[in-house]
């Protein structure tokens, strides 16, 4: 008969990371609630309501790809990292010609029959990040050879970057930086990562000379340079983040008591910071960079601790990408950084992104489950070793 207890044991992995995930969970919860007052406000009750349940349930939904991620062994991503790879390109042409455009943009597909669209670059991190540490482990004892070794590790991470930045520069951005971070970790020499780099900076002129997108890019950071020099329509978005945080003080307004929600164009997602601020101030922000800089601390003791290659390049590089995207649109939240559409890992409102974070989750997960149970077997041959022959 089912059991929380039971539960509780099958439940394995780093402690630490799993109340994270609970906690960011439950600030999520009630964040987007009072981040959802907006749509209320304009569009009535009734979606407020809609949208704010639709919520709960990916997040109730995520927490169960966590577990059923961790529960599988992390060296099964090895094989599953190819097929993602093979899916994703594909998959990512396929978004830049057919995808749904919004705001000039093409980054989303719809899945057939259940209607849901996601973000193809959510799919693509998982994908490129996974497969990245299989050939870094793979090929480590030849990793200098160019032909079999460096160019599909750089054409992998080039082609991706080039797909996803066309449509979204910041994500791209991202990506490209935690592959270099995956390489130096994989021990890449510098020449090598030099040439990637090149290729990376080749492809961003190259995106800029040729797609209708270098003008909002443009825009944006001009924007942030010189916001004196800008109309106010452009800097709207930075000027509202601003009096949220300003007006939080240093405990804030108190639950649901954000105004700045009803001016934010997007307060569930991409400035849920700015209304966490808001509403429960300065202590409150702290205490989600308190978290997220937890998270990479564990997740690092993961990496090092690691005994094999593949589990600490796989948990290094998704620690990697959720702590920097985490970091990236607080950044934005508190004037630090252009504005981009990033979520907030876990804490964001997002359906199927939801989903991609949790199932990162679930593997890091799995690797300290492996590094658990290796560091029992270790001190079970230890204390076996110790104990004296009978007769």
């Amino acid at each position: 008969m089912f059991s929380i207890n039971a539960l509780l044991e099958r439940t394995k992995g780093d402690r630490w990371i799993w109340l994270i995930i609970i906690m960011l969970s439950m600030v999520s919860i009630v964040a987007v609630y009072s981040s959802t007052g907006a749509i209320a406000y304009k569009k009535g009750v009734t979606v407020e309501r809609y949208l704010f349940f639709k919520h709960v349930i990916f997040v109730l939904m995520g927490i169960g790809m966590i577990y059923i991620a961790h529960l599988l062994d992390y060296k099964y991503y090895a094989g599953i990292s190819k097929i993602l790879m093979i899916v994703t390109i594909p998959l990512l042409f396929y978004t830049l010609i057919f995808g749904t455009n919004l705001n000039e943009a093409s980054r989303w597909v719809k899945i057939p029959i259940i209607g849901l669209t996601f973000q193809t670059s959510d799919l693509a991190k998982l994908a490129l990040i996974t497969f990245l540490a299989r050939m870094l482990t793979k090929k480590q004892e030849n990793i200098k050879d160019v032909k079999n070794s460096f160019l599909p590790i750089m054409g992998s991470v080039v082609v991706v970057f080039g797909l996803i930045a066309k449509a979204n520069m910041s994500t791209g951005l991202m990506l490209f930086g935690v592959s270099i971070l995956l390489l130096i970790v994989g021990r890449v020499s510098i020449k090598q990562i030099s040439v990637v780099c090149a290729g990376g900076v080749f492809m961003i002129f190259f995106l800029f000379l040729t797609t209708d997108r270098a003008g909002t890019w443009k825009s944006r950071i001009n924007t942030f340079m010189h916001p004196e020099l800008q109309s106010s329509d452009k800097t709207f978005q930075s000027d509202h983040s601003k009096i949220a945080l300003a007006t939080g003080g240093l405990f804030g307004k108190g639950p649901g008591n954000s105004t700045e929600r009803n001016f934010l164009p997007h307060p569930y997602s991409d400035f849920i910071f700015a209304i966490i601020i808001e509403e429960y101030g300065t202590v409150g922000g702290l205490a989600i960079v308190v978290l997220y800089l937890v998270l990479l601390y564990r997740c690092v003791r993961i990496v090092v601790r690691s005994p094999k290659a593949f589990g600490a390049l796989l948990a290094a590089g998704l620690s990697f990408s959720l702590t920097i995207q985490a970091f990236a649109n607080m950044a934005v939240a508190v004037g630090l950084g252009p504005v981009t559409g990033v979520p907030l890992p876990l804490v964001s409102m997002g359906g199927t992104s939801m989903i991609f974070t949790s199932i990162a989750f679930g593997i890091i997960l799995s690797v300290s489950r492996d590094v658990e149970e290796h560091s029992i077997k270790k001190e079970e041959k230890v204390v076996v070793g110790t104990i004296p022959a009978m007769g």
